[in-house]
């Protein structure tokens, strides 16, 4: 066996790949957000939420690697770093980025071969829905929000989703701010005059409540409200930056797109 052989996964992407890859063994903690596979949360033990990490649970699994998500672990990254343990955080923020994300964690667990296999099947799947999603008559304007108070736009790789499931997001130029505070929309009104014809939510984890996006002042006017084409992607198949988002994150914005563009 090459590479590390005791990882603690900070967040859900890397644990999805690495059951993927047939690496699962390797895992000795993951995040408590993790729903995919389904059979992590029964075999490991949960260690960490995504701000924050039981450190003495961490050490006291004596792990080689942990692997986490963005600047919002730095200071998980940092406390690990401190006490001896080796640590990577990636930062892809595109559905590229997600594509390379799982050739570099099949690279550093040693499993390269079965990663690059894995990659070209994901790529294979969204060229088979970019091209369902160009064959649409119709391409709807499309606005994702990520958190409602205060709303944010969707991040990168879900506004590229997007087009390749055949909509076209409102707010393609927001999609650019890998940060979530500069995607706030400090005037909500804006979307109000884009006048998206699908809206698409996912709160980060928090129920998703369409009566109250529907209540904002102003937004009754918006023809996707007016028509009743406001819905819920879950937030662990579109907002994790890993294969969830490739596959059934994908496959769900692609269904609603679709289903507006028959009409």
């Amino acid at each position: 066996m090459h590479g590390p052989r005791r990882i603690v996964c900070l967040t859900e992407e890397p644990t999805e790949v690495l059951y993927a890859l047939g690496a699962q063994d390797r895992i000795v903690g993951i995040s408590g957000f993790t729903v995919r596979p389904p059979r992590a949360r029964r075999e490991k033990p949960r260690v960490s939420a995504f701000t924050r990490a039981r450190l003495d649970a961490i050490l006291a699994l004596e792990p080689d690697l942990a692997i986490g998500f963005s600047d919002i672990q730095a200071g998980i990254a940092h406390d690990l770093v401190k006490a001896g343990i080796e640590v990577w955080i990636s930062n892809h923020r595109s559905v590229d980025g997600i594509l390379d994300y799982v050739r570099r964690l099949g690279a550093l667990v040693g499993e390269a071969a079965a990663a690059a296999a894995y990659a070209t099947r994901l790529a294979g799947h969204l060229e088979a829905v970019r091209t369902a999603g160009a064959a649409l008559l119709r391409h709807p304007r499309v606005y994702f929000e990520e958190w409602d108070e205060p709303p944010i736009t969707g991040i990168r790789w879900v506004t590229e989703l997007v087009r390749i499931a055949g909509g076209e997001d409102v707010f393609p130029e927001r999609a650019e701010k890998p940060l979530a505070r500069d995607r706030i929309l400090a005037d909500p009104l804006e979307v109000v005059r884009r006048d998206p014809e699908i809206i698409l939510a996912s709160w980060c984890g928090k129920r998703f409540r369409p009566e109250r996006l529907a209540a904002r002042p102003g937004w009754a006017a918006i023809t996707a409200v007016r028509t009743g084409q406001v819905f819920e992607i879950r937030s662990p198949l579109i907002l994790q930056p890993g294969p969830a988002a490739l596959t059934d994150g994908l496959d769900a914005l692609h269904a609603r797109i679709r289903a507006w563009a028959r009409r």
